[in-house]
């Protein structure tokens, strides 16, 4: 519900003086990708990449941000939208402050993710993290694929709650036959190819 009586304050230093004090444009690096799939231990790697490269970044992991931010959330579908919508809001000060801000959460829904695309345009880059789920629950340090199939955990993504494959993402890794150095190497690339770095 919108309150007619705010008005958008106007700061008088612009994304422009920001991107020219710190020699980086803001971005937002979207993962995506089922429980166990590698989005945090890759999205990490990268924002070490990216920091021993001189570049000002921030990575919003999904369980972190569950403790504080969104620890009034579940894991209902209603919840989840809740969930997306904070996370890009959030990233979308964070991008306007010129960071590379990189997100690890599973974000199951093609229409959540396209709303977070709308919101950033040319400065989003979708990662799917593209496992099998045998894969993923073979991975399973939490425990949390058995509790799901002995229906202890409800609305688990890949087991009782939908996963929509990303349509056509910017980047797709293959964690199941790939080293993490090699994942890293391929976004990295990427970023340099757009001359996002």
């Amino acid at each position: 519900m919108k309150n007619n009586n705010l008005r958008w304050h106007h700061n008088k230093i612009s994304i422009k003086d920001r991107e020219q004090l710190i020699h980086q444009k803001g971005l937002l690096i979207w993962f995506t990708g089922l429980s166990g799939s590698g989005k945090s231990t890759i999205a990490s790697a990268l924002e070490e990449a990216l920091f021993h490269k001189g570049k000002l970044c921030y990575l919003l992991d999904g369980d972190n941000i569950r403790h504080g931010l969104n620890s009034d959330l579940d894991f209902s579908i209603k919840d989840r939208k809740e969930n997306i919508r904070r996370v890009a809001e959030v990233a979308n000060l964070m991008v306007d402050a010129n960071l590379i801000v990189i997100t690890s959460f599973i974000s199951p829904l093609i229409d959540d993710r396209e709303n977070v695309r709308k919101m950033f345009g040319k400065y989003f880059i979708e990662v799917f993290v593209d496992c099998p789920l045998n894969i993923c629950e073979m991975r399973d340090v939490k425990g949390l694929y058995k509790k799901a199939r002995n229906k202890e955990i409800q609305n688990f993504t890949g087991i009782s709650s939908p996963y929509e494959k990303p349509i056509n993402p910017e980047i797709v890794l293959n964690s199941e036959k790939n080293s993490i150095e090699t994942l890293v190497e391929q976004i990295l690339n990427f970023m340099s190819i757009n001359k996002f770095i």
